[in-house]
């Protein structure tokens, strides 16, 4: 159930509307839209202080990787079962209204794609995907769960108890020490989630398709992000270049909140309800 909003909360959002109202929207969401969802953000004011995997930690340290992998086996089937929420709702309502360009998001949960939204850009990747950095074979994540439960049996229901899952689908699991990596299926070589480490490069191809609906926009939307990496920070950056608002909603502080035309601090299910409801159609250009 959303929240009520406070008056003040819809005197700021009233605020946005105005700043926003007419223009074709490019919107970008990070993990704060997915708390709603059960899935935990990484730098929301009641997140657990995390230290993710690194793209290096993972294919340099072979122990390391067998700890991500074995967390990774329990966390996945979180994501797996989260359903949207009625902030990805609203986005999916937006888009059929015609008020976006299409959508960023940097979160690998495609939950905005099982919300109804088409036009995705999945930056940062998705979970459902595992690929082979040997031979380049990609699998779903599926049948590399079916050959991990071969190799470990019974870990998950010895694991059934694990806390806390990361937006990346790493459970809260120490014991890992005797857990048995998959091997590619094709190669026998390396596999690793199909989505973008700390440390790792968003595919160039992507990045063009992000900065093509930023460009195409007459404003920003960023909804539940930090900012905190540079591959979210720079669509801020650049539609500020270009004289577009920016409007910001998000609790607590983020990296883009100087380039910002506006900054809310509310609910990011309620704002986008909120917004999907009251912004008007967007209006030709002339």
């Amino acid at each position: 159930m959303l929240a009520v909003l406070a008056p003040e909360e819809r005197a700021r959002l009233d605020d946005a509307v105005a700043v926003l109202g007419g223009l074709p929207l490019a919107v970008l969401t990070g993990a704060g839209l997915s708390t709603d969802s059960g899935i935990p953000d990484y730098r929301g004011p009641q997140s657990v202080k995390r230290n993710p995997m690194t793209y290096q930690q993972f294919v340099g340290d072979e122990s390391l990787r067998r700890r991500y992998w074995a967390r990774n086996h329990v966390g996945w089937r979180h994501l797996r079962r989260a359903d949207p929420n009625a902030g990805h709702a609203a986005v999916a309502r937006m888009e059929e209204r015609g008020l976006l360009t299409g959508l960023i998001t940097q979160n690998v949960d495609k939950l905005h794609s099982s919300a109804g939204s088409s036009n995705v850009i999945d930056l940062h990747g998705t979970f459902d995907r595992v690929i082979c950095l040997q031979c380049a074979s990609v699998f779903p994540r599926s049948r590399v769960a079916e050959i991990l439960e071969e190799l470990n049996p019974g870990y998950l229901e010895r694991e059934s108890d694990a806390g806390d899952v990361a937006p990346d689908a790493d459970a809260d699991v120490d014991d890992t020490g005797d857990f048995s990596m998959a091997p590619c299926p094709v190669c026998g070589g390396m596999l690793k989630p199909d989505f973008v480490y700390f440390g790792e490069n968003v595919p160039k191809d992507r990045v063009a398709a992000a900065y093509a609906l930023v460009d195409t926009a007459g404003a920003l939307l960023v909804a539940g992000s930090s900012l905190t990496v540079m591959s979210g920070l720079r669509f801020v950056r650049g539609a500020f270049k270009q004289g577009k608002p920016v409007v910001i909603i998000n609790r607590g502080w983020t990296r883009g909140d100087e380039f910002a035309t506006l900054k809310i601090e509310v609910g990011v299910s309620e704002a986008l309800t909120y917004l999907a409801e009251r912004l008007p159609d967007v209006q030709p250009s002339r």
